[in-house]
């Protein structure tokens, strides 16, 4: 008699499309979405990272030098950039996933390996956006990654 015993109410279902609503309701009003606040053009520095290689049946780290780029034109909205790389080379194509305090960007080069870039909502009080920088390639079969952290500012 003291027990737990499983509770029925036939209003389960209607608490839980309550609580869907609600939750969507203060997405839109509240603009829960911050990263609809990112500039349209970002430069990212990364000064730190790490790098690794797959060979001979095990996995070997390497070392990594800063690194830096633009992410231009960024449309979160159609969910596409723009990345410059160096000045007298063409822009490559970014995809864009968005998330609650962040967005990927997402470049999967010619020969199928894909690069990623995690930038994260502005920092309130350095006025960074803190970011993540990964690489997964390969070179003459061998498996290559790496990955960075550093930051991006508006451009």
């Amino acid at each position: 008699m003291y027990g737990l015993h499983p509770i029925r109410l036939p209003c389960l279902p209607f608490a839980r499309l309550f609580a869907g609503f609600s939750f969507m309701a203060c997405v839109v009003v509240w603009g829960v979405h911050p990263a609809n606040a990112l500039p349209s053009n970002l430069v990212c520095s990364f000064k730190a990272g790490t790098s690794g290689s797959y060979e001979a049946g095990t996995f070997k780290a390497g070392t990594t030098s800063p690194l830096s780029f633009s992410v231009e034109a960024i449309d979160l909205d159609g969910q596409v950039a723009q990345l410059k790389t160096a000045a007298d080379k063409p822009p490559g194509t970014l995809r864009i996933v968005r998330a609650l305090n962040a967005s990927h960007f997402i470049e999967a080069v010619t020969e199928g390996f894909l690069n990623l870039t995690t930038i994260y909502d502005e920092d309130g009080e350095t006025g960074r956006y803190p970011a993540v920088h990964s690489r997964h390639f390969g070179v003459l079969g061998q498996a290559v990654y790496a990955q960075y952290t550093g930051y991006c500012t508006a451009k």
